[in-house]
C-alpha cells in the first residue's frame, strides 16, 4: 500500500472523515495513472467507472456551459463511485498528469465490508452537489 495514496485521499473533503483503516482500504484499491497532455480521461456519455484524484498536473473539465481547470489535490468523477450513469463532462489532461484512480467495482466491494465509509462520505458529497451549477 502506498503512503502517498493514503495522504492524497486523506486530503480530500470527500474522504476527510474516514479513519486510518478505511483510508488504508481505499488506498489499497487505487492505482497510479499517468497521461500525457491532451489525453481524454473521461468522455461524455460513457458509463462512469470511478474517481480520479489529481496528484500532479492539471485537467480541464469540459462542461456544456463552461470549462473548469482542476489541479493537484482536486478530484473528478466522484459520482461514478456510486453509479454507472453516463458521464456528463469530458475531462482532458491540460498538462501531463499523474492521478490516483479508484474504480467503482473495487469501491463497491470495499463498501460491502465497510459500509461506514459511505456514511462518512455523504455530507461531503451532498455539499459538492449542492454547490454544483
Amino acid at each position: 500500500m502506498d503512503g502517498d495514496a493514503i495522504e492524497a485521499l486523506r486530503a480530500l473533503p470527500l474522504f476527510a472523515e474516514l479513519d486510518d483503516e478505511a483510508l488504508a482500504g481505499l488506498a489499497a484499491c487505487t492505482t497510479m495513472f499517468e497521461a500525457p497532455a491532451g489525453y481524454v480521461l473521461v468522455e461524455v456519455g460513457q458509463p462512469g467507472s470511478g474517481l480520479f484524484v489529481i496528484q500532479d498536473g492539471e485537467v480541464q473539465v469540459e462542461l456544456p456551459e463552461r470549462t473548469v481547470t482542476r489541479g493537484p489535490g482536486d478530484f473528478v468523477g466522484e459520482i461514478a463511485l456510486l453509479t454507472d450513469r453516463p458521464r456528463t463532462a469530458r475531462v482532458r489532461a491540460r498538462t501531463a498528469v499523474r492521478c490516483w484512480a479508484l474504480g467503482r467495482k473495487d469501491f463497491v466491494r470495499l463498501l460491502e465490508d465497510h459500509p461506514g465509509i459511505a456514511v462518512r462520505m455523504l455530507p461531503a458529497l451532498a455539499d459538492k452537489l449542492a454547490d454544483a451549477p
